[in-house]
Order: C-alpha cells, then sequence, then structure tokens
C-alpha cells in the first residue's frame, strides 16, 4: 500500500514531458474556477463527463482535480495555481478572477511548461492560451436589449456586476452600458457589485431599490448577481412592476423565471465550458495545437423554453 502510494506521488510530481510521453499513465488535469458556486458545479460535471469519454476512446485515463477558492479572491486563487503547478500537472483549466492579478502565477505555470487552458474568461493579452467560453459582449448585450425591450426604452435601470476585476464580469458591464446607451429614454443610475456572492447581491440590490424607488428593471454580469436581485425584488414586493433579465441557468434562477419574477435569462452553457476546456487540456498535453477561442454559446431562457 505504501509503495503504491508511493509511486503515486512520484507519478503526480513527474516532470510533465515525461508523463504526457508515458501513453500508460493518466492524465491529470487541475480545474480552478473563480471560487466556490453552483454555475461551477456545472463546469466540473462537464469536464468529467469530456474525461471519461476520452478516457473511454483513448484507453488512457484522464483525472479531474478540482480546487475552487472559498471566496472570490485573487490572492486565494493565485495561491491555489501555485500549489498546483508545483504538482507538475498535464494541463490547468482556469476561469481569472483578474487578468493582471493572475498574471505572475500563469507565468509561473509557461516556466514550468504546464500547459493552460482557461474558461469563463479572457487570457491575459500576449499568452498562448486558448479560452472556452461564450461572447461574453454578447451575453451582456442580449440582457441589456431584452430589458430595454420590456420597459419601453425608457426608465431608470441597474447593473450588478460580479467581480469587476474579472475581464468575462467587466465586459458583460460595459457591454450593458453600451446597449443601453442606445436608448435615449434609458438611464443607468446605479451599479452594485457582488463579488459573485448571491447573499450580497441580494443585500446590493434592495439598498440600491431603496434608493431609486423610479427603477424599471435590472440586469446582471454574473450568475449570483440575477437570482440575488430577484430576491431582492420578491421581498420588496415589486414583481412585475421592477423587471429583470438574468445570466446563466442557475436552478433558482429558473425558479425565478418560473414564478414571474424575472422575464428571461441570457445564458452561457457551464456544462459544455467545462467540457470543451477538457478537450482542449488534453491536446495541449498531447502537444497539439488548439484553438485560440471556442465559442460554447448563448441560450436565452425564458418561460416558453425552460
Amino acid at each position: 500500500m505504501k509503495i503504491a502510494f508511493l509511486l503515486s506521488a512520484l507519478l503526480a510530481c513527474a516532470p510533465l514531458a515525461a508523463r504526457a510521453a508515458d501513453t500508460g499513465a493518466p492524465l491529470r488535469f487541475v480545474l480552478i474556477p473563480k471560487t466556490v458556486h453552483p454555475w461551477f458545479d456545472k463546469v466540473n460535471t462537464g469536464a468529467h463527463a469530456a474525461a471519461d469519454l476520452l478516457g473511454r476512446l483513448t484507453g488512457r485515463r484522464i483525472e479531474i482535480e478540482y480546487r475552487a477558492p472559498q471566496t472570490a479572491d485573487v490572492s486565494s486563487q493565485n495561491d491555489i495555481i501555485e500549489r498546483a503547478v508545483a504538482t507538475h500537472p498535464d494541463g490547468l483549466i482556469l476561469d481569472l478572477l483578474d487578468e493582471k492579478g493572475n498574471h505572475a502565477t500563469m507565468q509561473e505555470a509557461v516556466d514550468e511548461k504546464v500547459p493552460m487552458t482557461v474558461f469563463d474568461s479572457l487570457p491575459p493579452e500576449g499568452m498562448d492560451v486558448t479560452a472556452v467560453g461564450a461572447d461574453f459582449c454578447e451575453q451582456g448585450t442580449i440582457a441589456a436589449q431584452r430589458l430595454a425591450g420590456l420597459i419601453g426604452g425608457k426608465g431608470e435601470v441597474a447593473i450588478m456586476m460580479g467581480v469587476p476585476t474579472a475581464p468575462n464580469h467587466s465586459l458583460r458591464a460595459q457591454c450593458e452600458r453600451t446597449a443601453f446607451a442606445r436608448y435615449p429614454g434609458i438611464t443607468v443610475v446605479a451599479t452594485g457589485i457582488d463579488n459573485d456572492s448571491i447573499e450580497t447581491a441580494q443585500k446590493q440590490a434592495a439598498a440600491i431599490m431603496q434608493a431609486h424607488p423610479d427603477l424599471a428593471g435590472w440586469v446582471a454580469c454574473d450568475a449570483s448577481g440575477p437570482v440575488g436581485i430577484g430576491q431582492a425584488i420578491r421581498e420588496s414586493g415589486r414583481t412585475g412592476k421592477v423587471r429583470e433579465v438574468g445570466l446563466d441557468n442557475l436552478n433558482d434562477m429558473i425558479q425565478l423565471i418560473h414564478d414571474g419574477v424575472a422575464d428571461s435569462s441570457a445564458s452561457s452553457r457551464p456544462e459544455m465550458q467545462g467540457y470543451w476546456a477538457v478537450v482542449a487540456a488534453w491536446q495541449r498535453a498531447l502537444g497539439q495545437k488548439t484553438p485560440k477561442y471556442i465559442d460554447t454559446g448563448i441560450d436565452v431562457l425564458t418561460s416558453k423554453n425552460i
């Protein structure tokens, strides 16, 4: 038993090239999301589905190690990345909290020749990393335009950001503002920051609606924001008066649409992001070239199709 453990430990610490060349050894990918969150559980599910399929097709097992920071904190995430790089995995699959803040640890991975793939994010400029995800600008634009239509192109609206440094969250917010700017009758009166926490989003949304009693609607930039917003709308008794278009497909989000609290959601496909991130990581581990970007698409979820 001790010998088996020792062999496993040595295998885990073996240089990448040696492991990748050993076609009998399992490939080991470390998946690091922004934080503990049900949206990332869906990503993990997709990642395991791809690993299982590739393992069956090739006869070479793929192991997925899921290591999530307890909070959306870039220092905690960098610490996890550094410890993962030290084990020389066959691939890192990352969702970045901060393009600049994550850059140094990602460079460590490059220096150690650990292949990387990012999902639900954009890679640092100049770094040769495949990105897997939806068109974040398109996703935010869909949500904003849908809300603009619901409120007749006029009124006060608010945006709930997730983690302001996260590339996907900030890009969605930017594109939502651009979409609202096309409507002279719409004014963005507030921007909340929830740091990818439903509880924080609920508190922020309640405070903003109290400060802006004429608020007509909400959009969000992350998966937690629209759930917290919906809870605040329901608790304030303003269902149907304050309109919401959410993001993503968490069960709580879908329930809000069922209940008529939220109109709809511009949803990415987290399971598909996990799936294709593993496929890209697998190709990289075998020394194959990979696409610069893999677009997994967007679904518009309404009461008619959920």
